[in-house]
């Protein structure tokens, strides 16, 4: 990645997901804006990541599905 990129991130959730609070925390430690989005809303969504959640998708690819690794996450970004 390089200095100053803008990176398009979206957090696929669901409320009262543990793991996903767990995520959210590690994005935010590593300073990453996301959009957020819960799957319950959309019945194709639940489809597509029902039992995956957190998934975190990073300019378009899917980059963590069920937890976001801090140590991964930050190779990513350099």
């Amino acid at each position: 990645m390089k200095p100053g990129q803008i990176l398009n991130v979206v957090f696929y959730t669901r409320h009262g997901c543990h793991l996903c609070d767990d995520a959210a925390a590690v994005l935010r430690a590593h300073g990453i804006t996301y959009q957020k989005v819960d799957i319950d809303d959309d019945p194709e969504l639940v489809e597509r990541f029902n039992t995956c959640v957190p998934v975190v998708e990073i300019d378009g690819v899917v980059r963590f599905r069920g937890r976001v690794d801090g140590r991964l996450l930050r190779r990513f970004l350099r």
